[in-house]
């Protein structure tokens, strides 16, 4: 685990923890799914346990809260969550956080979402950055479930 700075002495983030919590959340709700199975079963949904409820679809409304939510985020908001991504999975350290801040300024475009959206394990890097912080979403994932 990497290391981490007590609150006082951590660099700032222009993102809320709140925010990056209901992104893990509802990150953690979106991995959940699993791929569409594709062809309609023409059975009845009762029947099969309500197993299609768990499967990805072009319209599912976890991806497009994600989407919309991340999209509301200013630009400062998003270049920190995606170095937050990136401190979580290790890209750098707690000591790298400008460096890892002026990466994912110099790469950031209108596909945040997509790019965040890709990465397998989003929710437990946010978590993992978020702790090198000294923050976590502890009492706060019971607020938005």
């Amino acid at each position: 685990m990497a290391e981490t700075i007590p609150s006082d002495d951590a660099p700032s983030l222009n993102i809320s923890t709140d925010a990056v919590c209901r992104i893990v959340i509802k990150a953690r709700e979106f991995d959940a799914k699993d791929v569409a199975s594709g062809a309609e079963s023409g059975s009845n949904a009762t029947d099969d346990g309500m197993v299609t409820v768990l499967e990805e679809g072009s319209g599912d409304p976890v991806e497009k809260e994600l989407r919309a939510f991340i999209g509301e985020l200013n630009e400062d908001e998003q270049i920190d969550l995606v170095a937050l991504a990136w401190l979580g999975r290790g890209d750098g350290a707690i000591e790298d956080w400008e460096e890892l801040r002026e990466n994912a300024r110099a790469a950031h475009n209108n596909r945040t979402a997509s790019y965040l959206l890709g990465l397998p394990l989003l929710a437990d890097y946010l978590e993992e950055g978020l702790s090198q912080f000294g923050r976590d979403c502890g009492e706060l994932e019971s607020d938005f479930l």
